[in-house]
């Protein structure tokens, strides 16, 4: 989901944010046009510390982000404390058992706020009395109309009296489900070209260059097939005994998709006397 940006990537993406060309950024930061151009292309060579500084104070950056050294733009000397961040919420982070850049893209779209909204009202409870005092109205003039005329049971307006009571656990559960479904699509469309979803290898990508390399064995037609067998089944071929080897190429020789006759794997090349 998320690739680490190079030095010229954040030159460019910065410069680009501010809408400005190259020309509007040499005037402001008195650095040079085409010193400014080459340190966004992928081949340059070197930035000076001067420029570093200068184009970290331009854009409001530390020039460890700059450099690639941090993901965090600014805010690099924020006060811990200041945050409450309990214990157990700051050593989850360090851990790096959960995925921090996914963390940070959620709490930063801009329905995050509305999820913890939800989320609030449903963990203390405070609608419930309002819900609870709607489903006793509603109890009640259900109640009446069933004493008072008896309509039955699946009559159409005693049914919607039924309906329109509601369960808090369940409704506002789903609310703060709907919340966060909408943020995750957001996420996930956002990032629907990246190469990886979760800064993890892709095991489509893995398993598709096993198959790959399984297929392109220097051996028999019958290895190559049984490797490419085992590989999807998730065998290590490599670690089949002989008379593994053996069984596999004879079940193998039943489909019509294996041709030839089995490799002699493991045979001795010398016959007894």
């Amino acid at each position: 989901m998320y690739v680490k940006l190079s030095v010229p990537e954040r030159l460019k993406d910065l410069r680009v944010e501010r809408r400005m060309k190259l020309e509007e950024l040499a005037e402001a930061t008195g650095l040079s046009k085409s010193a400014l151009g080459s340190y966004e292309t992928d081949d340059y060579k070197d930035i000076s510390p001067f420029s570093i500084v200068t184009l970290a104070e331009y854009y409001g950056v530390s020039t460890d982000y700059l450099l690639g050294v941090s993901e965090i733009k600014n805010h690099p000397d924020t006060d811990l404390a200041g945050l409450h961040l309990s214990d157990a919420m700051l050593k989850l982070l360090a851990s790096g058992k959960i995925n921090n850049r996914l963390l940070c893209e959620i709490a930063t779209h801009k329905d995050f706020q509305r999820l913890m909204v939800d989320a609030e009202i449903c963990v203390d409870r405070i609608a419930a009395m309002r819900v609870h005092d709607l489903n006793v109205v509603l109890a009640e003039a259900r109640k009446i109309v069933m004493e008072k005329h008896d309509p039955g049971e699946n009559d159409l307006y005693m049914r919607t009296l039924e309906l329109a009571q509601i369960d808090e656990n369940e409704y506002f559960s789903r609310v703060v489900h709907d919340d966060l479904d909408g943020i995750i699509r957001d996420i996930r469309e956002a990032h629907i070209k990246d190469v990886t979803t979760a800064d993890t290898v892709n095991p489509s990508d893995t398993a598709r260059q096993e198959l790959e390399a399984a297929m392109s064995y220097e051996g028999s037609p019958e290895e190559r097939q049984a490797r490419v067998f085992c590989k999807q089944l998730g065998i290590d071929y490599d670690k089949l005994s002989k008379e593994e080897f053996v069984s596999l190429i004879n079940i193998l020789k039943k489909s019509s998709l294996l041709k030839g006759q089995p490799n002699k794997r493991g045979k001795n090349k010398s016959k007894k006397k």
